[in-house]
């Protein structure tokens, strides 16, 4: 029988929360995912002001914690940058790093992306590598020249340590809109980035790929079954427990093998 890849989900709370709400979300996500097979990890990146509070309610559990961005500096003269290696101070797991809003927001390039991919791998964190497209790069069929040349900054750099990563698909034109690539667009573009990363030498089984774009309950398990998406990177979802378990949930279904064997790979 083929062998299923683990799932891996991960909530991006974004610029959001308080303490009061964030105890109550985090303490029902760490009770909701003792359920899950082992073959699904969750974690969440939380703003750097709430990593002592996600250590403290997490510690323990299944679920992961970690940042939105790290600083592509180790130290220094940098004001209001966190260092990666403050990060994993607070017994964080993984990295958010090129996020769409990063890119767009405060004009950070696939090289300057790759820089802080390597500057959170040498902290000991997994950094989550987003790549994605706009909608009018979409509509001029240049999706994959867009996802390939972040891809390749990152894998460039990071040489042979380029399969120590996660590489999360967000297209632009779905994140926060509600709208999502369908099934057999978003299989599209993991397939594309699974053969990148082979062609780069970076073992298949070792970089899990994440779909990002409003992701839902609703839509979750058909995302998931597809053959190269190993999992979700999840926005407005993920504040919303009961929502993000779902997810989860629906992660746990597939990595059972229960929703048929077009999950399957090879």
């Amino acid at each position: 029988m083929a062998k299923q890849r683990a799932k891996l989900v991960v909530g991006n709370w974004k610029m959001h929360g308080r303490l009061g709400s964030n105890r109550a979300l985090l303490e029902a996500v760490a009770i909701g995912a003792g359920s899950l097979p082992e073959q699904v990890g969750v974690a969440v990146c939380v703003p750097c002001p709430y990593l002592a509070q996600a250590q403290a309610l997490l510690a323990g559990s299944r679920v992961k914690w970690g940042s939105q961005d790290v600083s592509a500096h180790q130290g220094g003269a940098y004001t209001g940058e966190v260092a990666a290696e403050m990060v994993l101070d607070f017994g964080a797991t993984y990295a958010i790093v090129g996020h769409s809003e990063r890119r767009e927001y405060h004009g950070e390039s696939a090289e300057f992306v790759a820089v802080k991919a390597q500057r959170a791998l040498l902290a000991g964190l997994t950094p989550i590598v987003c790549v994605g497209e706009t909608l009018a790069q979409r509509e001029a069929g240049e999706t994959e020249q867009v996802v390939g040349a972040q891809l390749d900054a990152v894998l460039k750099k990071l040489a042979d340590d380029a399969a120590k990563i996660v590489v999360a698909y967000e297209p632009v034109w779905a994140i926060g809109t509600g709208k999502s690539a369908t099934s057999t667009e978003a299989q599209q573009v993991h397939a594309f980035l699974r053969s990148r990363l082979a062609a780069q030498g970076a073992t298949v089984a070792d970089v899990p790929l994440l779909y990002g774009g409003s992701v839902k309950p609703g839509n979750a398990g058909e995302l998931f079954r597809q053959p190269d998406i190993d999992g979700g990177l999840i926005g407005g979802a993920s504040l919303v427990d009961e929502d993000f378990l779902a997810i989860c949930a629906a992660a746990g279904e597939v990595a059972r093998g229960t929703v048929g064997a077009a999950d399957a790979t090879p």
